[in-house]
This record gives C-alpha cells, structure tokens and sequence, in this order.
C-alpha cells in the first residue's frame, strides 16, 4: 500500500521540521513544507498531495485561511487546519473554507495521526459521492429525447428504461427512484435529477415527488393515485397549475 503524501505549510522552521519528524515516524510521507501562503498554493498544485497541514497565522500577504480557499477551489486537496489560536473570531473565518479537522498547537502525535485518517476517510466519501453521482445518468444532450438512464445498484450500473419509473421521491440526502419492479436509492438532489430525467414525460408535482406523466391514474385533489401500484402522491401548491396544463384535460 502506497504511503499518504502529505505537504506541510508551517512558517516556523522548527515547528516544521518537528512535525515532519512526526508524519514520517508514523509512516506517511512529506512531499514538502512550505513557509508561506503562496508557497503552499504553488506546491499544492505541483506535489498534488493527499492531504495538506495548514498553519492559520502565516508570515506574508497571504494567510493559511486564504491559501486554503484557493487551494479547495482549484485542487479540492482536504486541509487541515493547525493552529495556537483557538479563538471564535479566528475560528469563525476559517471555517468558510470547511477544513477537514482543527489541531491545536502544541498537539501529541496520535492527535495528528487521527485527524490526517479520519480527513482522509470524509473526503474520500465525498469523492464516491460525486463520483456516483456523475454516473448514475448517462443521459445525451438531449435530455427530452432521453428513453433511459443508468442507476447505480450494489457496485453496478444498471439500465433503467424511463418507461419504467413511476414516480420519484426525495427522502432528505437521498433519492429514490420507483421503477415497476425495483427502487432506487441513491445520493443526489430533486433538483439535480428533475434536470436529468425528460421533461416532456416527468414533472414535479411537489418538492418531494416527481411523477411521470403517463402513469397517473386519477387526480383526486389534493393527490394524484398512479396505476398499478396505486400510490398516492400529494400534490403541491405550487406545482397544480402546471399540472393542470400538462394534463390532457377535457
């Protein structure tokens, strides 16, 4: 296994040395240390690490709080913060750049060792998420033209005709999908999968549901019953008008 390369952005020389002293002797490996905010964009960028050890307070024009900004921005490299000052104001900028842990100087060495694993562990969950979710549709151009999507399903993708989707439903951090014969649950937004999914056949009829079309059975205000599975979905007050005029009503 691969050792975790970390960089080190400390403007006190001892202080960096030290710490270097201690990544190394519990195994990781220092790709390099930087003294200056610029610096440790620079190195960010060229040494590509796994993780970053940000000093707040450094010497220069440019603080570890705005490195980390722009460091997040351009590489998304998880920072930890390290830091003497502890207070609210100092704290309260930094957490705009939503650092993966806070150590506070002078810290022990299974202080740094939990906080660089459990960093490592977080961001490598936010990457399968965003990872899963730019696979979870491959969709054309065209989203109106679309007949089908891919939802992943225990590590495999799996083709899923719209046709088959009878309504979707948000359930806080997930979505779920409901397909004649299967559900769906996966990681994403409404908003992100009412994009996705083709307009002329899907409309959102409340901030929790979206509903293909074709497959309403009856509207009993305020619900809507599917056929088949006979489902009731609620419908919003502020989707009724634009349900009204999909419908093909006589």
């Amino acid at each position: 296994m691969s050792k975790i390369n970390v960089l080190v952005v400390e403007d006190e020389s001892i202080v960096s040395k030290d710490i270097q002293y201690s990544l190394k002797k519990l195994g990781y490996n220092v790709v390099g240390a930087a003294a200056t905010g610029e610096k440790a964009i620079e190195l960010a960028g060229e040494k590509n690490p796994d993780i970053i050890l940000m000093d707040i307070m450094l010497k220069g024009d440019i603080t570890g709080i705005e490195a980390s900004a722009e460091i997040k921005e351009k590489y998304n490299i998880p920072i930890i913060f390290l830091t003497a000052y502890a207070d609210e104001n100092t704290l309260s900028k930094a957490k705009v750049t939503e650092p993966y842990a806070y150590i506070i100087k002078p810290f022990k060495e299974i202080d740094l060792h939990t906080s660089i694993e459990m960093a490592l562990y977080k961001h490598g969950k936010e990457l399968e998420v965003l990872k899963e979710r730019d696979m979870l549709y491959s969709v054309v151009e065209n989203k109106d033209s679309t007949d089908f999507i891919f939802v992943k399903s225990k590590s495999r993708l799996i083709k899923l005709n719209t046709k088959d989707i009878y309504f979707i439903e948000a359930l806080k951090d997930y979505v779920v999908i409901n397909a004649a014969s299967a559900r769906y649950t996966i990681h994403s937004t409404m908003k992100d999968i009412e994009e996705k999914m083709p307009s002329e056949h899907f409309l959102r009829v409340h901030r929790s549901y979206i509903v293909r079309l074709d497959k309403i059975a009856q509207i009993e205000a305020p619900n809507i019953i599917l056929e088949d599975n006979k489902k009731i979905i609620p419908i919003g007050g502020s989707y009724k008008d634009e349900l009204y005029k999909r419908i093909n009503l006589v």
